[in-house]
């Protein structure tokens, strides 16, 4: 990692009010640098793959701390599986159904979604659609 996103990191933990321990400036570093929308637990594995640095209780309060500041979002696109996402502009998810993986779907690739076929005195403050199917690779596979 260069100091340019060391500095970038430590600054935006500041920014919003937050510490910055180790432990959590590794966690949110490890989520700026994925694409795949990891659990905890996926998390706390790569941190700890070469020296154990976090535990899981610390990777879990550092994700929470993330996601009540608005760096990081809670991500649940199946039951039971809460993912994290350090992509914080809208967007949706595409998950593929036989290998499970995840990714962004632009803001503008889906239209015409209307919210005012709700009832009455529901107040819709956001929204993101989640698209399953099959992906390339798994497609390639059969």
């Amino acid at each position: 990692m260069q100091g340019r996103q060391v500095n970038q990191i430590i600054q935006a933990l500041k920014d919003k009010g937050l510490r910055v321990t180790p432990q959590r400036f590794a966690v949110y570093a490890n989520l700026l640098n994925r694409m795949d929308h990891p659990t905890a637990e996926d998390i706390l594995s790569e941190l700890n793959q070469n020296a154990p640095i976090s535990s899981q209780a610390t990777v879990y309060s550092s994700l929470q701390a993330l996601a009540d500041v608005g760096l990081v979002r809670e991500v649940l696109l199946e039951a039971g599986v809460c993912r994290y996402d350090a992509n914080m502009q809208p967007h949706h998810h595409f998950r593929c159904r036989c290998c499970g993986r995840i990714e962004d779907i632009a803001w503008d690739q889906i239209q015409g979604i209307t919210l005012s076929g709700f009832r009455r005195g529901l107040q819709v403050e956001a929204y993101e659609v989640t698209v399953q199917g099959t992906c390339d690779c798994c497609q390639e596979a059969r």
